[in-house]
């Protein structure tokens, strides 16, 4: 793919974002699917999940490609707490868990309702140390990067999790397939994308967006599509410092507004299933596309979490 063809721009403000001169980067060709991407900053180093190969693999500019855990249980998600722990979702493990500093695991969910969870596959953590995740069933259904054991959970659900307490509650199960989730960058907004098409072309393929609410904030409000997505999924997502959706999917990378409209694309030669901001400066975006990472620098920085 010639760098021309690489990025299309369908708005000024998207061309600025890019600079004069955007150029994307191959950190790594080694894996076979490509996801949890996730930016250590006290390690300064990107982690990815390589599912079918059963490790989370590493990238720094003074290391380059490495093995961070192995076996990783078949790790999907991965995002970084307050603390610096990496939380990741593990699709056989079907358990969201946090490694602590001393590289013990801890188990944060692995159930509800009396039933194992089906296959945890993306994780956030808010502000308040709240930890959100999606658990759609296809540790069932795709054996290659799951367990085939049949589902205990009679819905596909948005879990929160009481950072204190440990407590799981159900925030929402009117999904297909809740894959990606992310918050903007102040929180009053949390993003979940619905990948059901990737079981039927007529299947949802889209992002959805939902007010949080009540006093704690932990209440899903005012549900709304925000952008349908061609073509194939929304897989992993990110949110820069504006507010713009940064989405992975069929061609690669698709950039929306905050009120939805496409600011343009980063075409990438495979299909991209995550993504996470990096750096010091959060201004460099690192890619999962199937079997590779890319980088690309950027004029804007990743959002960061509100404080207080």
């Amino acid at each position: 793919m010639a760098e021309s063809e690489q990025f299309e721009i369908f708005d000024d403000e998207f061309q600025r974002i890019l600079g004069p001169d955007p150029s994307l980067k191959l950190l790594a060709d080694t894996l076979t699917f490509a996801e949890g991407v996730c930016w250590l900053p006290d390690q300064n180093k990107v982690i990815v999940s390589d599912i079918p190969n059963n490790r989370i693999v590493s990238w720094s500019e003074s290391d380059g490609f490495g093995i961070y855990r192995e076996p990783s249980d078949r790790a999907n998600g991965n995002t970084v707490d307050r603390e610096g722990r990496v939380v990741s979702c593990l699709t056989s493990g079907r358990a969201v868990v946090r490694e602590e500093h001393d590289g013990s695991m801890t188990t944060i969910a692995d159930s509800y309702d009396g039933g194992k969870l089906t296959s945890p596959n993306d994780v956030a953590v808010k502000s308040d140390g709240s930890i959100w995740f999606t658990d759609p069933d296809y540790g069932f259904l795709e054996l290659a990067v799951g367990h085939g054991d049949k589902p205990e959970q009679n819905r596909n659900r948005v879990y929160r999790v009481d950072p204190d307490t440990l407590d799981i509650e159900m925030v929402s199960e009117d999904f297909d397939k809740p894959n990606g989730i992310a918050f903007s960058p102040d929180e009053s907004v949390l993003y979940v994308s619905d990948t059901g098409r990737t079981h039927g072309e007529f299947r949802p393929h889209r992002l959805m967006a939902f007010d949080l609410a009540g006093e704690q904030h932990d209440r899903l409000e005012n549900p709304r599509v925000f952008a349908d997505i061609e073509p194939y999924v929304p897989d992993g997502f990110r949110a820069d410092v504006d507010g713009n959706m940064w989405v992975a999917c069929g061609d690669g990378v698709q950039v929306f507004s905050p009120g939805g409209d496409l600011l343009g694309k980063i075409h990438t030669p495979e299909v991209a299933a995550n993504l996470s901001f990096g750096n010091r400066d959060r201004q460099t975006l690192f890619i999962g596309a199937t079997s590779s990472i890319w980088s690309i620098e950027l004029n804007i920085a990743g959002a960061t979490r509100p404080t207080g």
